[in-house]
């Protein structure tokens, strides 16, 4: 595999899919609710209360944010977050729903893979870097109609399309996640889908990736144990076929 160090744009002949998203398109596969799952602790779906921060959390969360993308990298990944997801009257929008806290959490707090991280800030410099050469400025200082431009330039590339593929993904998240994670303000993306959300939910210190190593192994031993029983149901049925189809009458 070529080294994606050598790559300078998201057009580089040297990129090469990583090894991240390939995992996590095999881990798609065998279970699509696999995130669902352990990011609400597994609960029972029922009737919830609104969910709501203190107001001292809330400030310091807003706070935060807002020194956060004054600066790169995070100034261009809110960018780029509110141009997959801008504005609308027909739902929340990627500020609305903290993507972009969402996204730190991912970054700094969560047990992301060091090679994803370097990924995403990979990409600041080469949308920049396109930014630049097209427009002659940087990524979020253009306005909507250039940035939806070059964002659909960029998806014509491989690593474009992964690089937003990955940012889409953490929108999705920050959508569906109990609001301790960083996204998901007061259940607004529940809202918005008439979601209705198992509880009890995970609090600071009790979400998936804080618990203990026990617990976490119990979780991902019930998923595999899942996939293993149908990858064995479906063995043992093509076996029973084959078997039948060499039986003479």
């Amino acid at each position: 595999m070529i080294n994606e160090d050598k790559c300078r744009s998201f057009f580089d002949k040297n990129y090469r899919t990583p090894e991240f998203i390939k995992n996590k398109k095999r881990q798609a596969q065998q279970g699509r609710r696999g995130f669902l799952k352990s990011a609400a602790g597994m609960g029972a779906l029922a009737s919830l209360p609104v969910f709501s921060v203190s107001a001292k959390t809330q400030l310091s969360l807003n706070e935060l944010l807002n020194t956060l993308v004054k600066t790169d990298p995070w100034l261009t990944l809110d960018a780029t977050l509110n141009q997959l997801l801008p504005s609308s009257p027909t739902g929340p929008s990627a500020s609305e729903i903290r993507a972009t806290a969402y996204l730190h959490q991912v970054m700094t707090v969560q047990p992301t893979e060091q090679d994803e991280k370097d990924f995403i800030l990979k990409g600041v410099g080469w949308l920049n870097g396109y930014a630049n050469s097209e427009k002659s400025a940087d990524f979020a200082l253009l306005s909507f109609s250039d940035k939806e431009q070059l964002l659909r330039g960029i998806s014509r590339s491989t690593a474009g399309q992964n690089w937003l593929n990955t940012l889409l993904g953490y929108i999705f998240q920050a959508m569906l996640s109990p609001p301790s994670y960083g996204g998901n303000p007061n259940g607004i993306g529940w809202a918005w889908l008439e979601h209705q959300a198992g509880f009890p939910l995970p609090e600071k210190g009790q979400r998936y990736f804080e618990l203990p190593t026990r617990a976490r192994i119990d979780l991902i031993s019930r998923v595999d144990y899942d996939n293993k029983r149908v990858a064995t149901h479906h063995q043992e049925t093509s076996r029973n076929k084959s078997h039948q189809g060499t039986k003479k009458s």
